[in-house]
């Protein structure tokens, strides 16, 4: 399992979520990521998920 990161944003750049979750690969973890944000009601706020590489899995702004 890897460790990937969830950020969402105010519009003001305020941080209102920054946690991390394990994933087998990448493509779980971008569904794992929506799902957080859609329980959350965060799906239309700034948001990113990144990989333990850096790479950019999910980015809406």
């Amino acid at each position: 399992m890897k460790t990937y990161k969830l950020t969402a944003f105010e519009a003001n750049g305020e941080k209102i979520v920054d946690e991390a979750f394990q994933a087998e690969h990448d493509d779980a973890a971008k569904e794992t990521a929506e799902k957080l944000l859609s329980e959350k009601n965060l799906l239309d706020k700034t948001h990113r998920c990144t990989s333990p590489s850096g790479k950019l899995l999910l980015f809406h702004s």
